[in-house]
């Protein structure tokens, strides 16, 4: 074997040295094809190009239909499964420019022509937004405190709000729509400032924008804004170059599809049941719109359709929109793209979904007006009741079985934002009520399907620190009250992410913030009266945002300081309760992994990465291996997975530019289908599916990511 790879290393060492026609002819046949594949060799004027992409699109299916392989170490690639259509299929990669597209069909062999970019301008236009966020300056240490900044804000706040938890938590920042300004801002600017000013204030989202921009930074971060639009206007450009993919990452098969509209987003998508990831296998993909639309977006990926679900809702039910939320029922003013159009309307505000074992889908949706029933409220007799009543909520938890096509809407007194199935015989569904409150919610749904009583399946309980130390739940203080060495104290603030522990069957959450937390609740035998344990992010770190939980019970966090956290509570050497237990007792269970990609210049070594959300692939869905924690790379359009040996590996989607998730999800469609059979899912979440590459009519996007063992497998 060895001497027949050498004698065809030769051959085509030799045919390269011949002519470019006679190269061809003895090349392409060393890249195997079926009918169902396109393959060739992709050079430019250099020689073999490795490491780029080669990339494969169709309009020809009901929708629009994108895959997209990396070349191997000789140039050669090989797209594969690809369905019958006419594709047009090109070259992109660092250092190069779009090649011209050249039709082609499955069952092809097909040599490209990669075109080498005339200028480090040309070339950087296909770079990830990190490398143009990254040449935004930041606030110098010094001003911090003085009188054009808010009193309290410290540098950690500062870029905590210009990250994952404050703008790029909606949005992703630096893609080619975000680091210019539109025409439409600058005619009503006279400069970059005054245009970032005027700009944040566009459509529903203004609302939101200016809170953070100009209430929370105080403004401070609109020079800096406008001196970096500035200075990519004059043709300024990223102080470091990417990389071309390397090892693994040119093993990755990204397949998209597009589905639902041009004007509303996809907040993410569920694909299967995370404990049990063959769930729906080859099933449909179902998407949650959040504040956008009324609709449940459904795509068929081996069909390649696209249909929506209406999400029934009532008229005495209020907008999903208003202050404090993502959107407004009304613009403050209107957009560069949609003018004075209201694009945003929902009710349902479906934010996130869960499969559960049978294939059912319950959804963090609102299915009723937000007053409480009498059960949920003071003076009831529910056990939850009676601890932490609650009066109203925004939010509630609804299901959808696709077998009957039935939808039924439960109301329940707590809130749900995050949702997830615990490992415990009952298969309770918890839910993080992402805001205020200070609670979390679960339904045990074994008893809701023998009983139908929502009432009686349901509880919910105040987050409460066991600060006396004696191991059972007092009285307890409030949030804003000091500690009191005879009582409890209950936190104010609630999950963003919720985790069930496969460990131990404790529940886990993060606490979005300065520095942030992750807090654990022990549901014991009496949940309504649980105790908690909160950890804050000690630095480097702060900003934690979504998070998940692995097999041994670590809690994996994406963090705004631009690294994937991880904390182990069996590291803890202190009490784990008591007076001195209120948060920062455990730093020596934090560790800390940075984020590829360039940091700020100035504030020491970062990223400048804003991860959104972690998960952990705890079934080797994609195939690095079982217990694989993996981040959204917010500004690297994709994923980002920390492999055994220590090392980050980007997953990303090199086209359109600007792919931004919010979550993702994996399953197991064939378990002895090897590579073919296993993958990641997640959709373009980015609240401004116009800002990608593309532009306006650019729909949402739904990826799939494998992983075969070489370049070239098929």
């Amino acid at each position: 074997m060895r001497i027949v790879r050498i004698l065809c290393g030769i051959v085509a060492l030799i045919a390269i040295t011949v002519s470019p026609t006679r190269a061809q002819q003895a090349t392409t046949p060393l890249v195997a094809i079926d009918n169902d594949d396109i393959g060739g060799v992709v050079r430019s004027s250099s020689g073999p190009e490795a490491g780029v992409w080669v990339i494969a699109e169709t309009r020809d299916l009901p929708v629009r239909y994108i895959k997209i392989v990396v070349t191997d170490d000789q140039g050669r690639y090989v797209i594969p499964d690809l369905p019958k259509a006419s594709y047009d299929v090109w070259v992109r990669g660092y250092g190069l420019v779009d090649s011209p597209k050249v039709k082609s069909e499955p069952g092809k062999l097909l040599d490209l022509a990669a075109v080498p970019a005339p200028s480090d301008a040309a070339a950087a236009q296909y770079y990830p937004a990190i490398y143009w966020y990254s040449m935004m300056k930041i606030p110098e240490p010094e001003k911090f405190g003085k009188e054009d900044m808010p009193a309290n804000l410290k540098l950690t706040d500062y870029l905590n709000l210009m990250k994952n938890n404050g703008c790029i938590g909606c949005h992703q920042l630096g893609q080619l729509s975000t680091r210019t300004i539109p025409k439409f801002h600058m005619d009503q600017g006279k400069t970059h400032q005054e245009a970032w000013v005027r700009r944040i204030q566009s459509g529903q989202a203004g609302e939101n924008m200016i809170n953070i921009a100009a209430g929370q930074l105080g403004g401070a971060s609109f020079p800096y804004l406008a001196d970096w639009t500035e200075r990519v206007a004059k043709g300024e450009l990223p102080d470091t170059k990417p990389s071309r993919p390397q090892g693994l990452e040119r093993n990755i098969v990204v397949t998209l599809r597009d589905w639902h509209n041009d004007k509303q987003y996809l907040h993410d998508l569920i694909a299967s049941d995370r404990r049990y990831p063959t769930v729906n296998a080859y099933g449909p993909l179902y998407g949650q719109c959040e504040h956008a639309c009324n609709d449940m977006p459904i795509l068929d990926p081996v069909k390649n359709t696209a249909t929506n679900f209406k999400l029934p809702v009532t008229n005495d039910m209020p907008l999903a929109l208003g202050p404090g939320n993502a959107g407004s029922i009304t613009i403050l003013m209107p957009s560069a793209y949609w003018g004075e159009e209201n694009i945003w309307d929902s009710k349902a505000n479906n934010h996130n979904s869960m499969f559960d074992r049978k294939g059912r889908i319950w959804l963090a949706a609102t299915s009723h007006p937000p007053a409480n029933p009498d059960f949920c409220k003071k003076g009831s007799d529910h056990p939850s009741a009676r601890e932490f009543p609650i009066q109203s909520t925004n939010r509630r938890i609804t299901m959808y079985d696709p077998k009957t096509g039935k939808y039924t809407a439960y109301q329940t007194c707590f809130g749900s934002h995050h949702l997830q199935f615990g490992y415990d015989a009952n298969e309770t569904l918890w839910a993080s009520t992402g805001g205020g409150g200070g609670h979390v919610g679960w339904i045990n749904t074994k008893m809701l399907d023998e009983t139908g009583d929502i009432e009686k399946s349901q509880g919910w309980t105040a987050l409460v620190l066991d600060t006396n130390g004696n191991g059972k739940r007092d009285d307890y203080v409030e949030p804003n009250q000091p500690v009191d060495p005879t009582k409890d104290k209950r936190i104010g603030a609630s999950f963003y992410a919720v985790m069930p522990s496969p460990v131990d069957g404790s529940i886990w959450g993060t606490l979005r913030g300065n520095p942030g937390s992750v807090v654990r609740l022990d549901p014991g035998s009496n949940p309504h009266r649980a105790l908690a344990e909160i950890y804050n992010v000690p630095l480097p770190g702060f900003g934690p945002r979504g998070g998940d939980i692995d097999k041994q019970g670590r809690v994996w966090v994406s963090l705004a300081s631009g690294h994937m956290g991880v904390f182990d509570r069996r590291k803890c050497k202190g009490p784990l309760n008591g007076p001195t237990a209120t948060g920062d007792h455990c730093p020596e269970g934090w560790a800390f992994y940075q984020y590829p990609g360039p940091g700020f210049k100035g504030i020491g070594e970062n990223s400048a990465e804003s991860s959104y959300y972690s998960w952990v692939d705890q079934h080797n869905t994609f195939g690095l291996g079982e217990d694989i924690p993996m981040s959204t790379a917010n500004l690297m359009d994709g994923l980002v997975a920390l492999n055994k040996d220590g090392k980050m590996v980007s997953i990303r989607v090199p086209y359109p530019l600007g792919f931004y998730a919010k979550g993702f999800d994996g399953r197991i469609d064939d378990p002895n289908a090897g590579w073919k059979g296993r993958g990641l899912w997640a959709a373009n979440g980015d609240r401004t599916p116009w800002l990608i590459e593309g532009g306006k009519g650019t729909k949402p996007l739904a990826a799939h990511f494998q992983l075969r063992p070489d370049p070239l497998a098929h």
